[in-house]
Formats: structure tokens, sequence, C-alpha cells
């Protein structure tokens, strides 16, 4: 396995939570917060997959998904185009008003086959390449890509559970 099929496996995986996470809930339960200061899984979702979308078209040095495929007039959310949801408050979770998980994955998928189209070119000498000088130390393709993934593993599974706990209610 190479470094290239490495990654494309593990956002796979996250493909695959994604997918379980939300198809077949109601609009209802995409909105749902376990209490006023929790994120919903439309949230969650929608937030993963914009970082994912941000981060990797930036390194990619191609258009966003959430502007070149025009998802940001299918979401119609109250945000500017380039709002990734991060430092979001409870009324910014709360605006993400999700009505069909389908819109939810279909965003998903898109960045998802983006990022793949990306990830299949990558070699390990690539991952040394600098992406962001703001950090000291300046951060690599490589720590930039892992913390896409681990973002992306942990506000998927933050909607796992948040779905488990409404199925038991």
């Amino acid at each position: 396995m190479n470094v290239a099929d490495l990654l494309v496996d593990g956002f796979g995986r996250v493909r695959e939570n994604v997918h379980a996470a939300v198809e077949g809930l109601t609009a209802e339960q995409l909105r749902t917060r376990l209490d006023d200061e929790a994120n919903s899984i439309a949230w969650l979702v929608w937030h993963l997959t914009r970082v994912q979308d941000d981060h990797v078209a930036d390194v990619a040095g191609t258009e966003q998904v959430w502007t070149g495929q025009d998802w940001l007039s299918r979401f119609g959310l109250p945000f500017p185009a380039g709002d990734t949801g991060y430092g979001h408050r409870p009324a910014d979770v709360e605006a993400v008003r999700v009505d069909d998980p389908v819109l939810l994955t279909g965003y998903y998928d898109a960045v998802h086959d983006q990022t793949v189209r990306y990830l299949e070119n990558v070699d390990d000498t690539a991952l040394d390449r600098v992406v962001d000088e703001a950090w000291d130390p300046p951060v690599t393709l490589g720590v930039r890509l892992v913390s896409v993934l681990d973002d992306d593993i942990q506000h998927a599974g933050q909607a796992m559970f948040v779905r488990g706990v409404l199925e038991r209610r």
C-alpha cells in the first residue's frame, strides 16, 4: 500500500460514516441538538465537509466544490461563501437547517470525489511540501491531510453518537 492508497482508504471510511450518520433521518432528526450548546447532525456533517472541501481545495490549488458546483445556493445558509463553521456559536449551529439527508451526502460525495482525485496523485515526497507558513513550525501537506482526516473522523463519530441517542429516544 502506498501513501495515496492509505489516504484514499482513510477518507473512504469517513464517507461510509457520513452516510451511516445521516441516511434515512428526518429533517427534525438532522437538526436536533441534544442541548442548547450541542451541535446537530446536520451541522456536524456540513462542517466536516466544508473543512475538507476548503483545506483540500487549498492544497490542491482547485476551486472548492461548495462554490464551484454551487452547493452554496443549494444549501441556502445565511453565511458567507468561505464559512466552514469554525468558531460557530449556538445560533449559527441552529441556522444550519437541512431538510433532506441526500443534500448532506450529495455534498459530501462531491467533496470526497474531488479529494480522491487529488489524493490519487500524492506520493511520499509530496507530503513534505509546506502548505501553510502561518504556523511554527510550518504545516506540511502530510500534516494538513492528517489534520483534516482527524477532524472528519471526530465529527463523523459525533454525528453517529447523536444519531444513536435519537434512535434510542
